[in-house]
């Protein structure tokens, strides 16, 4: 099963007229500029026509009053539609030094009619009521609120889950990035234990015992070709690490085809695409790398059908943010996270270790990185930002060398050519660590 691998570049993709005020005045509505010209024309009380009209409409009590602008109109007094549609009253916030109004002061308001008698005797009754169903610990609080100084401002309580984590002054790698607001370091911990908790959301199965049609080797393929394509059209890291993911998820659902694997690769590239990417390439592109097997209709099917069977939930935690996030912590250079890079890469293809959460899979494979440089395996501020010691990191990194070790010898090159260039410091052709050296790490 060998894929096409003919990529391209992103394609290009392309008031009314004027009126008497007499003309019409039976047939239009009223006009504003013709009531001014005629409250200016005629000072009479309110409700009182300024022109007499006929004998015949005088004579008739019940006879409805004309609203043209011939005989005037009355001035109509404001008022509101809908009385008390805040609640208002049923909120009871106290402020220190703020003595508490009685409940007289709060309703009673002679000079404004805004309320009625009635929707008053509601607002007394559901404040009363507000007022009995006040736990012990509210009315604590709140003679706490009145017995406390003048002047002095309310007290805000933050629950305690809400609170940034303390974080040692060895393990801060956040505050020197206070200037950048892109790296937002005041929130960096609490975004990576939110991805970290995540992963419960996404543990993914052995599926390939409910796929009667593929295989491990044919999985392996479509990643290889997805490799290609990411490269290709020039699309980020996480795009391509997102779609392999979003095809996992779904297989691990949805039994498929042998023919359609390639169609399932390609819609979930232009997914990740879409979530990732700030100019994502467009169907057509995705089509012509598929060598025209399949159609339009049958690319856009498939994005729905996927995005049903994810519940649109396709924000999947990914190994390639928390390998860069484990390597700022460990302070190494661009040659080793690109190393790490490179064994990640190499890990999309193994069916045994995509079953792995994507934190644990990047702390194995930064840990192989810093062993090949011979550096600190495994220093505290790791430990303490990625929630892992050495010894559950151990068994990933021993299955991540096996993969590593067999990878000159597959018949995939993609991610191997693509780490062999000099912009990735050709670091597919560096020599691995020997194993008894890893071990005695371990």
């Amino acid at each position: 099963m060998v894929f096409p691998s003919r990529c391209v570049k992103q394609l290009g993709t392309d008031g009314s007229p004027s009126v008497g005020s007499h003309t019409l005045s039976s047939a239009m509505p009223f006009v504003r500029g013709t009531r001014a010209a005629v409250a200016a024309r005629c000072k009479v009380p309110d409700g009182v026509d300024c022109d007499k009209q006929p004998q015949e409409e005088q004579e008739v009590p019940n006879s409805k009053r004309s609203t043209s602008p011939s005989y005037g109109a009355p001035e109509l007094k404001m008022r509101k539609a809908l009385v008390d549609m805040t609640n208002a009253h049923k909120v009871h916030i106290s402020f220190p030094g703020r003595q508490k109004k009685t409940q007289q002061q709060q309703v009673k308001k002679t000079s404004a009619p805004s309320l009625s008698e009635k929707s008053q005797a509601e607002q007394q009754k559901s404040s009363s009521e507000s007022t009995e169903g006040k736990s012990s610990e509210e009315e604590k609080e709140e003679a706490e609120a009145e017995a406390a100084p003048a002047g002095e401002l309310a007290i805000c309580h933050v629950q305690p889950h809400l609170l940034r984590p303390q974080i040692p002054s060895e393990f801060d790698v956040d505050s020197g990035s206070r200037d950048d607001c892109f790296m937002s370091h005041e929130y960096a911990k609490n975004i990576f234990d939110y991805l970290k908790s995540r992963e419960e959301k996404f543990v993914l199965p052995d599926y390939m015992c409910q796929q009667p049609n593929i295989n491990v080797g044919m999985r392996a393929i479509l990643v290889d070709w997805l490799v290609e394509v990411q490269e290709s059209f020039e699309l980020y890291h996480e795009t391509l690490y997102l779609a392999v993911k979003l095809t996992d998820h779904f297989l691990a659902q949805t039994p498929i085809q042998c023919d359609k694997l390639q169609l399932v690769g390609s819609t979930a590239m232009l997914l990740a695409s879409k979530f990732e990417e700030r100019e994502p390439p467009c169907v057509d592109n995705f089509l012509y790398v598929c060598d025209d097997a399949y159609n339009r209709e049958e690319l856009l099917c498939m994005e729905t059908r996927i995005l049903q069977t994810l519940s649109f939930d396709i924000g999947i935690p990914i190994a390639y943010r928390f390998l860069r996030r484990y390597a700022k912590c460990a302070g190494v250079g661009m040659d080793t996270l690109t190393l790490a890079r490179y064994y990640c890469e190499l890990s999309l293809m193994d069916m045994e270790l995509a079953l792995e959460r994507s934190s644990l899979l990047a702390a194995a494979c930064l840990l192989l990185a810093l062993r090949t440089k011979n550096l600190p395996v495994w220093p505290p501020i790791l430990q303490f930002h990625s929630g892992y010691g050495i010894s559950e990191v151990a068994p990933a990194v021993r299955k991540l060398y096996s993969v590593v070790e067999q990878s000159p010898s597959s018949k995939l090159k993609g991610v191997r050519n693509k780490y062999s260039h000099e912009v990735f410091f050709r670091v597919a052709s560096l020599p691995l660590v020997e194993f008894d050296v890893l071990e005695k790490s371990l």
